[in-house]
């Protein structure tokens, strides 16, 4: 062998780097090429080897050496397609002859900076530890005084406020002849909404496929014009289709503005043809996964749709600044932003600000609290989703959101605002499945609404990402469920009518769940908003940072 062909297969990787080997077994496999053409990232291919094989035939057998040509399917080595354990490929085998396994020993971080670039994904954070909501328990079980209530029978109102919430002394109602009167005179009525405390987070066209995000868009119609349950749904960065902007259906959505202001175009010239204003204006400026970090829509997935949605060129990266670029402080935010989306509905429609959650949610708060025309705060915990981020973002930065949300909750309790400013909690909100619960948890430590977005992925549209690196192909186009792709060869694989009947499908069950831990509570005409004394959790360290009972 030549020095220099030693050298090129020195700096050959071999399966053991790869976060997945590809398990293939040939007695099973009968060669019909599905498992390669399916896969996302073409991690597996098919390959032609000599193997030599030792016969002994005849009456007086003699052992000899035969040398023959087999088709293999291989597993590729080159860390730009490694396998990334999406389990496609076993899917569609009709044999079972192929799956990939876990490697605990993987070298994934390692090889993937190439380029001088950090390792970018999708999904949701590498952790499958237990979180903090999972562990806590509702303890506070009514038996004598203040009796349960049968979820079964009783009537229940699982409904919250969205929107600023005046105090009794500022309500515009006066006495007339012994009647209370509205008296709307010289006086600013912020706007409400009555939602389920279960919202859809922000999740744009563009980041999610054409048949998914009509599919949760159909989801939620249902659901509050069948079944009359008022979800609401946020349209992420990036606009929405002119012909749901000038329907009835707008009452449902929750429009996002973000930094790169991407289909704001679309959104201000379908203004005057609106003939429903939508459920609130949210105003982006930081997410849960990639805090201090702006948006980003990879150049794959910018299609002809999206294009024209957001006004922009085809296949060319959508990166959205960190903040918005006219504004330096919270205040200013609130005296423009807050301010002027206000004015453009007329004072008609709540507008609130989303962030990431960090240590500095607290001054951010204590800001809107002042102010009369924010509507909410909405914190995205370190576990919260996202289209593409860097690895180092989503594994290393941000703030748990059950703490974060029990300080800024406890901020407005000192100032006898807790009643007033509505708070928006996201972030791995159902990451092992309990939605319901996890959500209950956080309306006891202070959240008037639960915001979802990799749940309602997993759920409603079987999405493979899990907390242990698989799949995570959200942020290029190539996703195998077709969930966050704009590829038609890929989203065809999705029906936005089977997901639309699992979007309903999650929401009934959530409120029977709901129902079942409020009732021991003896609560069904409102929220337990802040009951923290309903909550416990076996750890004395978290018990005493969240201010609940200790149990063991």
């Amino acid at each position: 062998m030549e020095p220099a062909a030693r050298l090129d297969n020195n700096h050959q990787l071999s399966v053991r780097e790869m976060p997945y080997i590809v398990r293939w077994r040939d007695d099973r496999c009968k060669r019909c090429g599905r498992c390669t053409a399916a896969c996302p990232v073409k991690a597996i291919e098919p390959a032609v080897k000599v193997q030599r094989v030792v016969q002994s035939e005849g009456p007086v057998p003699t052992p000899t050496s035969v040398r023959r040509v087999i088709q293999v399917v291989e597993q590729v080595t080159d860390m730009e397609r490694y396998c990334v354990g999406c389990a496609t490929c076993a899917l569609v085998c009709p044999n079972a002859a192929i799956e990939p396994e876990m490697n605990i020993q993987h070298k994934l971080l390692h090889y993937k900076n190439k380029g001088g670039d950090g390792y970018k994904r999708g999904g949701r954070r590498n952790d499958p530890s237990i979180s903090t909501l999972d562990r806590l328990k509702f303890t506070r079980i009514s038996m004598l005084t203040d009796p349960a209530l049968d979820a079964g029978r009783h009537e229940f109102r699982v409904r919250s406020l969205l929107g600023r919430i005046l105090p009794p002394s500022e309500l515009p109602l006066t006495t007339v002849d012994g009647k209370l009167v509205v008296d709307k005179r010289d006086k600013f009525i912020p706007p409400v909404r009555e939602i389920f405390p279960i919202m859809i987070g922000s999740m744009s066209v563009g980041a999610l496929s054409p048949p998914m995000w009509e599919g949760l868009a159909m989801g939620i119609a249902y659901l509050n014009e069948v079944e009359g349950m008022p979800v609401v749904m946020a349209s992420g960065e990036g606009g929405m289709p002119a012909r749901l902007l000038k329907s009835r259906f707008l009452k449902y959505f929750i429009i996002q503005i973000a930094s790169g202001y991407f289909g704001w175009d679309e959104i201000i010239h379908s203004l005057p043809h609106m003939i429903e204003d939508p459920a609130a204006i949210e105003i982006k400026y930081g997410q849960g996964a990639k805090p201090g970090d702006g948006g980003l829509l990879m150049a794959q997935k910018v299609l002809k749709l999206i294009s024209k949605i957001r006004g922009v060129p085809q296949f060319v990266d959508l990166a959205s600044p960190p903040t918005h670029q006219t504004q330096y402080s919270i205040e200013e935010s609130v005296a423009k932003m807050i301010q002027s989306m206000s004015m453009a509905w007329g004072f008609r429609v709540p507008v609130y600000p989303k962030i990431s959650g960090t240590q500095t949610a607290r001054a951010v708060l204590n800001n809107l609290a002042r102010n009369p025309y924010a509507a909410a705060l909405s914190i995205d915990g370190e576990d919260g989703g996202t289209g593409a981020a860097y690895n180092v973002s989503m594994d290393k930065m941000g703030h748990p959101i059950a703490s974060n949300l029990r300080d800024c909750y406890l901020d407005l309790v000192k100032q006898g605002k807790q009643n007033e400013l509505p708070l928006i909690a996201a972030g791995g909100v159902g990451k092992k499945g309990n939605l319901a619960a996890n959500a209950a948890a956080l309306i006891l430590l202070g959240a008037s609404c639960v915001s979802i977005g990799k749940y309602i992925m997993q759920a409603a549209a079987d999405c493979f990402g899990d907390e242990f690196n698989r799949c995570n192909l959200c942020n290029t186009g190539k996703c195998p469920r077709g969930i966050t792709t704009q590829d038609p060869k890929l989203y065809r694989r999705l029906d936005a009518d089977r997901v639309a009947e699992r979007v309903v499908e999650v929401f009934k069950a959530a409120d029977v769940e709901l129902k079942k831990i409020f009732a021991p509570m003896g609560r069904s005409t409102e929220l337990p908003i802040g009951m923290s004394d309903g909550l416990s959790i076996d750890d004395k360290a978290m018990a005493d940072r969240l201010e609940i009972n200790y149990v063991c």
